[in-house]
């Protein structure tokens, strides 16, 4: 399950100005004109950690695609094991 956080931001989405399906693309070209998109958005980083923290599969999210914040999130657990056996 996801950790509860507030969604007011999304309201400030940019991709309310475009319908849904825009940011689920099917191609490599779809995922270039959602993240284009998702570069001038005002709240793209609370948009990210919402995906991120609420594992959200599909779609692109604060700029991110499903890869992308993967690769975000194998990076924060290896720096979380990095940092906890540092101690």
């Amino acid at each position: 399950m996801g950790v509860s956080m507030s969604t007011e931001w999304m309201a400030d989405g940019k991709c309310r100005e475009y319908p849904a399906g825009t940011f689920f693309p099917r191609d490599g070209v779809g995922v270039i004109i959602a993240q284009r998109i998702c570069a001038t958005c005002p709240v793209a980083s609370q948009c990210l950690e919402y995906a991120l923290e609420n594992h959200v599969d599909h779609g692109i999210w604060g700029g991110c695609s499903e890869r992308e914040r993967r690769r975000i999130l194998r990076e924060r657990r290896r720096r979380r094991v990095f940092n906890s056996d540092a101690s």
